[in-house]
């Protein structure tokens, strides 16, 4: 019997990819965490990070996220992410004129400025550009 999970992962803006797969690595908000064959039923959410995707042949495909919810329920995984980008996705520019933007923001001295909302844009940009550098080093996500 083949050892796998079906597995869906869709964004607000489409769906972003569905198929089988051996393993499901997701950035929980305690940690990394991995979804095999036969696992517990269960909800959860994920925060920013990487999905790593393991499928049927054994080939990798990692996703930049911005966190969402998980699902796993009879060896059937939905994802309902934020946001979910591959490295083909991911405009590199555009992250690194982002993470610039919100490094200036928490140098910046204003008062009034959301600190937190700044320190999650620096977060999402990075992890995008880790991504589309593919600097993922194998075996750690």
């Amino acid at each position: 019997m083949e050892k796998v999970i079906e597995i869906e992962i869709v964004s607000p803006v489409r769906s972003v990819y569905s198929g089988k797969v051996r393993s499901a690595s997701v950035p929980g908000v305690k940690g990394l965490f991995q979804v095999l064959y036969n696992h517990a039923p269960m909800v959860s959410v994920f925060e920013i990070g990487i999905i790593k995707l393991v499928d049927e042949n054994g080939s990798e495909t990692v996703f930049s996220t911005s966190g969402g919810i998980l699902e796993v329920r009879d060896n059937k995984i939905i994802i309902l992410a934020d946001t979910a980008e591959t490295v083909e996705d991911i405009d590199k520019e555009r992250a690194k004129n982002a993470m610039k933007r919100a490094e200036e923001r928490l140098s910046s001295k204003d008062i009034k400025l959301d600190r937190d909302r700044a320190k999650l844009s620096l977060k999402r940009a990075r992890n995008r550009l880790q991504v589309a550098e593919k600097q993922v080093l194998k075996g750690l996500i």
